[in-house]
């Protein structure tokens, strides 16, 4: 065996005693989740409060509404699209910029902004910028001029017939609740141009006066049909790479603490946009559409599949309704005391709950597919209920048209027991479970940031148990139609929902701290 030079062993010697002395590399700190602790309410703001008379629920009506939220115990609220649209609930801009001016202004805005951050609420805005309507000024000017850079700014079929390339779900144009029709387009993301743009205009959201407070700005946004191949057509691919994440990235660089809530097209697992979108959340679906079916082994099922495609760091928002869906409260079946389950399950589970706007009143609303405008969503979008009758001031209702069902059938009555002013006072309305709940959550570390696990139940049953730093709280749920005796499992303590230790009632969902 040769011998190794003894300037090679005095060189590597060095080496070593050199690395010996250089401290240790930190451990790379845990990935953080924005959400944590947080619990959201969606605002349908043109249906929430009307603060002027005008019909249309507004910017400042949901300034007044902050007292009733921070009873509640929201943390966050989320608005649907605030920019200027031919349709009711704005989805597709007739401009980026600005406000729709029923909403109100943009001094409005930042009042509420204010107002919420002085509560400890935060302030997340949903954004669908990847289509536009006819109107915009893009459309106008590429229309007037084929030489206009704005041509390239859209994606577009035939510029000189005025044909614009399919829009979302395969639509060139949308006739709508306004009883008239106007063109649709996909934007053009990976344009240059255009990924500039919008990376100006989702900052000046963030922060409006360019002082880097945010104090003044939102809080996040929710990201509305979010696609890595947009609408499946092979003409925008790689958005996550190319278009979101660097987008994300530009704005995190300044407030790290900004949330991104993506609804992933297929309404799945979100696999894909949690393991290669910089996105801290997407929505739980599968979940939700077990919590609708009260289905023991599809929620089993659900949980466990949840946990495991979601890593440190990033979150699921749960929720029972949202403003795409019918209203829980006009499932087939539904009673009570579903009801009340649906809402732990949603405050209890791993994750971030999202209440709907009037879910916590036990609000129904059915999706009509009798119309093939977006009247047929109108349904599941009706005034929030603050008094028991209609000619109460507040009550946001813009969709009044006597002789159309959503308006002569609508699910809204008056003194039907479903409004704030007459649940407020009823220790056992839905609105004060929901507010029972809000706070149980926030008292319980191990609700919102302890592990999750599915423990072993008798059929028809879920059990859940929930664990932090010294923390345990084990979930039953009887998700049968008949009383169950408490399993073993849950120990011998109270229900901490109701303060009580009985049978489990059909439907029913208890919360326990058994003994470690």
């Amino acid at each position: 065996m040769k011998r190794a030079p003894a300037a090679l062993v005095a060189a590597f010697a060095s080496a070593l005693a050199l690395h010996a002395a250089q401290p240790a590399a930190a451990a790379p700190e845990p990935a953080r989740d924005v959400l944590e602790g947080e619990v959201v309410y969606h605002i349908f703001q043109r249906s929430f409060r009307d603060s002027n008379g005008d019909g249309h629920g507004d910017l400042e009506g949901v300034r007044q509404a902050l007292p009733y939220l921070e009873k509640l115990g929201v943390t966050a609220i989320l608005m649907t699209p605030l920019y200027p649209g031919r349709t009711y609930h704005n989805y597709f801009a007739t401009d980026f910029e600005g406000i729709d001016p029923r909403y109100g202004t943009r001094a409005d805005l930042q009042r509420l902004i204010a107002d919420a951050h002085a509560k400890g609420i935060k302030v997340f805005l949903d954004m669908e910028f990847q289509y536009l309507a006819e109107g915009h000024p893009w459309w106008s000017a590429a229309m007037a001029d084929r030489a206009s850079p704005y041509n390239d700014w859209m994606l577009w079929d035939d510029r000189a017939a005025g044909i614009a390339e399919e829009g979302p779900f395969g639509l060139r144009e949308i006739r709508h609740f306004g009883r008239d029709t106007h063109g649709v387009t996909t934007v053009a993301l990976k344009h240059p141009d255009v990924r500039a743009y919008f990376d100006r205009y989702l900052a000046g959201w963030v922060d409006p006066n360019g002082d880097v407070q945010f104090d003044d700005g939102v809080d996040g946004f929710r990201l509305d049909h979010m696609m890595d191949d947009l609408d499946s057509k092979g003409r925008l691919t790689n958005l996550f790479e190319e278009f979101w994440n660097p987008a994300i990235a530009k704005l995190r660089a300044t407030n790290p603490d900004l949330a991104f809530l993506a609804e992933q097209w297929d309404w799945k697992y979100g696999e894909d946009y949690l393991a290669r979108a910089d996105v801290s959340a997407v929505f739980a679906f599968p979940i939700h559409d077990a919590i609708r079916k009260f289905d023991a082994a599809a929620l089993a099922q659900a949980i466990t599949r949840t946990g495991e495609v979601t890593p440190p760091g990033k979150t699921q928002m749960i929720f029972a309704e949202n403003h795409d869906v019918s209203r829980i409260a006009s499932d087939p079946g539904i009673s009570p005391e579903r009801l009340r389950t649906a809402a732990a399950l949603m405050f209890l589970l791993r994750g971030t709950p999202i209440v709907y706007y009037g879910q916590e009143l036990g609000m129904r609303g059915a999706y009509d597919a009798g119309y093939t405008t977006d009247e047929r969503d109108i349904p599941m979008r009706e005034a929030f209920k603050w008094a028991a009758t209609d000619a109460a001031p507040g009550q946001a209702l813009w969709y009044r048209r006597p002789g159309e069902r959503y308006w002569d059938q609508r699910y809204a009555r008056d003194h039907d027991g479903v409004s704030v002013e007459e649940e407020d006072g009823n220790p056992a309305s839905l609105l004060n479970h929901y507010r029972k709940l809000f706070a149980l959550r926030a008292a319980h570390p191990a609700l919102a940031r302890g592990t999750q696990r599915v423990l072993e139940a008798p059929a028809g049953m879920l059990a859940v148990e929930r664990v932090f730093d010294g923390e345990r709280l084990v979930i039953v749920a009887n998700l049968t139609g008949a009383p169950a005796a408490v399993p073993a499992l849950a120990g011998d303590g109270p229900d901490l929902i109701s303060g009580e230790r009985k049978p489990l009632r059909a439907w029913q969902t208890a919360l326990y701290r058994p003994a470690r």
